[in-house]
């Protein structure tokens, strides 16, 4: 992700920064894929899951399940797992050809530098000191779109709100993270690894740690005119 230059910008998201605390978390909490070796203690963790947990959810289900994965082989096992699908997905866009020839992929530095991070991540996996693997129980799940003819978005919906607070609360509490559903594909070898029964399916996993770079002061994002329409799709919202 790219950000406006800034100075190094640490710690926790106050309210004396200056700007209203909740639109300063949204607008500079970015994916971290560079962590350092700093343990996460266990109460900043149960303080952030403990608030995010007042996520909504449909009926009040309240459907996630969290591991918390430090075991350093279950996180190199982990790596291991990962990194198949993340070099299908390098391939299949173009990332992997695009990190051999620099120059020639015409891409823009931020987002050759974005890439070059993540296939480090990828990597470093088992290095980053907390991984929180967050599951569904599937009788929770309401599929609405099943019968469209298309994948489904909507079957774990409710479970992305409570992710969204947990990405929030860690920046909040200083910490980086990386929100990713690409260990799903390898969920029969994650049941092994971590006993997840089969009344519960993997989400996605929050990768967990002391951010090594600086923290952006806002990221570059779309405007608001690029992706929301008046009355019908596409339509300028004037």
């Amino acid at each position: 992700m790219t950000a406006d230059d800034a100075p190094p910008r640490v710690g926790r998201v106050t309210a004396d920064e200056g700007h209203d605390p909740i639109y300063e978390l949204m607008r500079g909490t970015p994916s971290t894929r560079s962590f350092t070796d700093r343990p996460v203690p266990r109460e900043v963790l149960e303080r952030v899951l403990d608030n995010a947990r007042f996520a909504p959810s449909g009926g009040n289900r309240q459907g996630w399940r969290v591991i918390v994965v430090t075991d350093r082989d279950k996180r190199r096992r982990m790596r291991e797992l990962y990194q198949e699908p993340w070099e299908r997905y390098m391939r299949s866009t173009g990332g992997r050809d695009a990190l051999a020839a620099p120059e020639a992929s015409g891409l823009p530095p931020g987002r050759l530098a974005m890439l070059r991070g993540a296939d480090e991540y990828a990597r470093s996996f088992d290095e980053v000191p907390v991984h929180l693997v967050v599951c569904s129980l599937v009788e929770d799940l309401a599929i609405t779109d099943a019968e469209l003819d298309r994948p489904s978005i909507v079957g774990g919906a409710s479970i992305y709100p409570f992710v969204h607070n947990v990405l929030l609360g860690l920046r909040h509490e200083g910490l980086g993270a990386s929100f990713t559903t690409l260990l799903v594909p390898a969920e029969p070898a994650l049941r092994e690894l971590l006993a997840i029964p089969d009344e519960a399916a993997v989400a996605g996993h929050i990768s967990v740690g002391y951010r090594e770079d600086r923290w952006p002061r806002k990221l570059s994002r779309r405007p608001v005119s690029e992706f929301v329409f008046s009355e019908r799709f596409g339509a300028p919202w004037a």
